[in-house]
């Protein structure tokens, strides 16, 4: 039976900040598990915001008629996972302006070709200095849902500022772990199911 894989794309400009730390913590869960990962560094990239051209409605080739940034790779790579991780920082109270951009052209494509992320395992994971952390994870669990996905529990929230502060917030550290366990779980069991399905 072929290993579950997931991916992680991060929304932070930060290579290895407090959004890495969190995803990293789940990462470590699902490892142990045997479960394939792969983190995708979205933040501190060029992306472009979706036009609404419709023509991946046109189209219908599973990508965004503009090619000229990471986009299509994120795509591929939700389309090819078990299961999907998103994860920023909190930005003026929501998402970074690139995990918006991708969160937005993903899901139209998605829906253009009939729903491409259906029944994946999906989860969230947010660093937060003070405000806004339920609104960032609301709007990359919205998006989760909105594609049919299915979401363990409830996700990760690490409190931290600089670099490393998430570490001292021990229970976003284990909150993480948990989110990864879940995550785990879940897709142990969806693996199963499939396979039951294959048999009869």
């Amino acid at each position: 039976m072929r290993k579950p894989k997931v991916v992680a794309f991060n929304g932070s400009p930060r290579r290895d900040g407090n959004t890495s730390i969190l995803i990293r913590h789940i990462f470590d869960e699902l490892e142990h598990e045997g479960i394939e990962t792969e983190l995708v560094r979205v933040g501190g990239q060029l992306i472009r915001g979706c036009t609404d051209c419709r023509r991946c409605y046109e189209n219908r080739d599973r990508r965004c008629v503009f090619d000229d940034d990471i986009v299509n790779d994120c795509i591929g790579k939700m389309i090819d996972a078990d299961g999907i991780i998103l994860g920023s920082p909190v930005y003026f109270l929501d998402v970074t302006a690139e995990m918006k951009a991708l969160i937005d052209r993903a899901g139209v494509v998605s829906r253009a070709n009939g729903g491409l992320f259906r029944r994946k395992a999906g989860t969230a994971a947010a660093a937060v200095r003070r405000s806004g952390a339920n609104h960032t994870v609301d709007t990359l669990l919205h998006f989760m849902l909105y594609s049919g996905m299915i979401v363990p529990g409830i996700p990760a929230i690490g409190i931290g500022r600089d670099i490393g502060d998430v570490l001292k917030d021990e229970e976003g550290i284990a909150r993480a772990k948990e989110v990864g366990k879940n995550m785990a779980w879940l897709l142990k069991m969806m693996a199963r199911a499939s396979q039951t399905e294959e048999i009869v």
